[in-house]
């Protein structure tokens, strides 16, 4: 079997191990498990043998020059690995636009490094060179559909340009060298010449990938994307695989409730779990047992969790409160538009649960009892299938958010919208620094009912 989950590797590394290795592996998903993954291998591919392992980044290789490497015979004893991070060679415009949101969302994350990887991706499979005379935000929108395969994003592309700007992306050669790579693959490398290819996203109908499925190995390292239960549950699995090795080799265990105030705090973070938990096991030294104590003290609160102080500290126009919030914010090198994109949902939230509460039936009261919310109005809300993904959450939660959206104006609610669209517009394209733009969007947002008489 040539595709292998990558859980399920034991027999892979046993056979491996044995003599029976073949010349190319490929591993595709998440980074750091594929990071892992690889090293499994490496290590059953040195069991019995001496060698080299070469690292190259795929952002910025040429295909045609890491094709030469590997038909080449070299001098160097032993087995010669070359270990290609990040390959965009089964890149498609199929997944462009997988690409591009990807891109934004480690932009949104503070990852530069990370943006910078996915938009050069993006420009490869537009076969364009990073110049100073050809960037993002020169393409046309209609250009940008046939390069990209995907709508032109329609916001102000200068910062795709920046983090671009330094990096290679050569011209893809009219000679495929992906159709030469496939014939490689067929006729075989020079017998000590092994080819580690790793990358998030590949296009599982290319040639390439089913000449690897044929006369290779692939490993499979994906895990399910965003907050459906399945999601959820599977992501909690790999965080929590992650933990168990970890104390394993550091001979350390964790109180049960701990292990989970840890995942709520990292989120599926593979990598920062590994850091957070090595972090906790220097922490207790001597003890063998990992504490909800010793979690409060060293693991500090996500992002995720700073954001909700602000938008709670804003809900209750609680204005120092909010300010102080902001620059905490801002000092942890938060992004000023992961800020107004948190601020974005949680109003948009709000102005949802107020249109609702606008409706003739069922009828909202401010006196409504938290039992009351649960047992006659949100099922009776529930019955019109409106929103169904946002009335999900839990009972005393959605009474909450319910509760506080009763306090705005729809009108407030509204404009407050619109304040947060004009900010996003400043930080995008303006030259006003973005600790002025965000303390003047929320001095305006604090005061807005005041604006409109509300």
């Amino acid at each position: 079997m040539a595709l292998h989950k990558r859980t399920q590797l034991g027999p892979l590394l046993e056979a491996i191990s044995g003599g029976e290795r073949k010349q190319i592996y490929l591993f595709f998903g998440e980074r750091f498990l594929c990071q892992q993954a690889v090293q499994q291998i490496e290590a059953a591919l040195f069991t019995h043998a001496s060698g080299s392992v070469h690292t190259l980044d795929g952002a910025a290789e040429d295909p045609n020059k890491l094709l030469s490497r590997i038909l080449s015979f070299t001098l160097l004893p032993g087995l010669q690995v070359y270990r290609v991070v990040d390959t965009n060679l089964f890149h498609s415009r199929q997944v462009a636009e997988q690409i591009w949101d990807k891109a934004c969302k480690s932009l949104k994350n503070n990852k530069s490094g990370a943006a910078a990887r996915h938009l050069a991706n993006l420009l490869h499979l537009g076969s364009i060179k990073v110049t100073d005379n050809k960037t993002f935000s020169d393409i046309a929108a209609d250009q940008w559909q046939k390069l990209f395969g995907f709508a032109h994003p329609g916001q102000n592309l200068d910062w795709a340009d920046r983090l671009v700007s330094t990096i290679s992306v050569p011209l893809s050669s009219s000679d495929d060298p992906v159709n030469k790579l496939i014939a490689a693959i067929a006729q075989g490398f020079p017998q000590d010449n092994v080819l580690i290819l790793s990358a998030e996203q590949v296009d599982k109908r290319k040639k390439l990938f089913t000449h690897i499925k044929k006369h290779g190995e692939i490993i499979d390292c994906s895990v399910i994307e965003g907050a459906s239960k399945a999601a959820v549950t599977q992501q909690k699995e790999v965080v929590r695989e992650m933990i168990r090795t970890t104390l394993e080799k550091l001979n350390k265990t964790i109180e049960p409730q701990a292990l989970e105030i840890l995942f709520e705090r990292i989120g599926f973070h593979p990598v920062g779990a590994v850091m957070e938990v090595e972090k906790l096991a220097l922490y207790v030294d001597q003890r063998p047992r990992i504490t909800s104590s010793d979690l409060e003290q060293m693991v500090g609160r996500t992002r995720e969790d700073a954001i909700f102080e602000l938008t709670e500290a804003l809900g209750n126009k609680n204005s120092s409160r909010t300010m102080t919030v902001l620059d905490h914010l801002l000092t942890n090198s938060i992004h000023g538009l992961a800020i107004v994109a948190s601020l974005r949902n949680y109003l948009r939230r709000l102005l949802i649960f107020k249109s609702l509460q606008n409706q003739p039936t069922p009828v909202w009261t401010n006196r409504m009892t938290s039992n009351e919310f649960q047992n006659d109005y949100l099922p009776a809300i529930k019955e019109t299938g409106a929103w169904p993904d946002l009335l999900k959450g839990h009972p005393y939660a959605l009474y909450k958010g319910f509760s506080k959206a009763s306090e705005f104006s729809a009108e407030t609610l509204e404009q407050s919208l619109t304040l947060l669209l004009d900010a996003e517009f400043k930080l995008k394209g303006g030259a006003v620094s973005t600790r002025l733009v965000l303390e003047d969007l929320l001095i305006s947002l604090l005061t807005e009912d005041e604006k409109l008489g509300a």
